[in-house]
């Protein structure tokens, strides 16, 4: 008798297992949603990644003279000295 028993726990665990799993996370939901107080910014209101960079570039530019920058013939080295010359002794 135990054998069938078990036999038909096994078959109908997942009928039984996805509605107490739906009423768990709905209930967390909720009462998270009720912790918290304020939902959170929609996307429409809330910036994506890149027009916050380039806000924060603009800004970081606004002051400075565009003009003036430094000539390639005074550079000595076009790439970071941190990739190409790390095995490389110093240039005197």
């Amino acid at each position: 008798m135990w054998s069938v028993l078990w036999a038909a726990v096994r078959s109908k665990a997942p009928y039984v297992t996805f509605p107490v799993a739906f009423v768990v996370g709905l209930v967390g939901y909720h009462l998270e949603w009720l912790l918290r107080g304020d939902p959170p910014p929609t996307a429409e209101d809330e910036k994506s990644i890149s027009e916050q960079r380039e806000e924060r570039k603009l800004q970081e530019i606004a002051g400075k003279d565009l003009t003036k920058v430094v000539s390639l013939k005074d550079k000595l080295e076009f790439a970071p000295r941190a990739v190409l010359n790390r095995n490389r002794p110093e240039k005197s």
